[in-house]
């Protein structure tokens, strides 16, 4: 079973493991969040992030960051080492969603969801279009005015 850590600015790393359990509670048991905070260089969120991650027995584990070339990242990539220990860069729910569920697939797989999540949960989404219907003519569906002709 593949762990999943969070690793992002605070309070972003337990706010998504909170939406984790919220959408899916029998999944999200498998995730942990590290919150960085300002003060935190990267060295001391690579060693968080190695006490975080067991080396023994092995386990596969997948990092997901929010962004690319900040601290919590450049930390995970000294940790990450491509074969048992993989880091995809971007978190957001869509990415977490589609892997949560998941941990038993190979590493490999586990990445693809990841990414295929992320990139497929951003979309622009165009506002609803509000129908042109005219107001009907006052009295027009009154049921007590006989107007017609017959």
């Amino acid at each position: 079973m593949t762990r999943i850590v969070l690793l992002a600015h605070a309070p972003l790393a337990t706010a998504l493991r909170d939406v984790a359990a919220h959408a899916f509670p029998e999944c999200a048991a498998g995730v942990q969040a590290i919150d960085v905070q300002p003060e935190q260089s990267a060295d001391e969120v690579e060693a968080l992030l190695r006490a975080h991650l067991p080396a023994e027995p092995p386990e596969d584990a997948l990092i997901l960051v929010d962004v690319f070339g900040a601290t919590p990242c450049n930390a995970a990539q000294r940790v990450a080492d491509g074969v048992r220990v993989r880091l995809v860069a971007g978190v957001n729910v869509p990415m977490l969603w589609r892997t949560l569920c998941y941990r038993q697939e190979a590493l490999g797989a586990l990445v693809e969801r990841a990414t295929a999540g992320a990139l497929q949960g951003v979309m622009h989404v165009a506002p609803a279009r509000r129908q042109n219907q005219s107001s009907p003519a006052s009295g027009a569906h009154d049921q007590v005015q006989h107007s017609h002709q017959q």
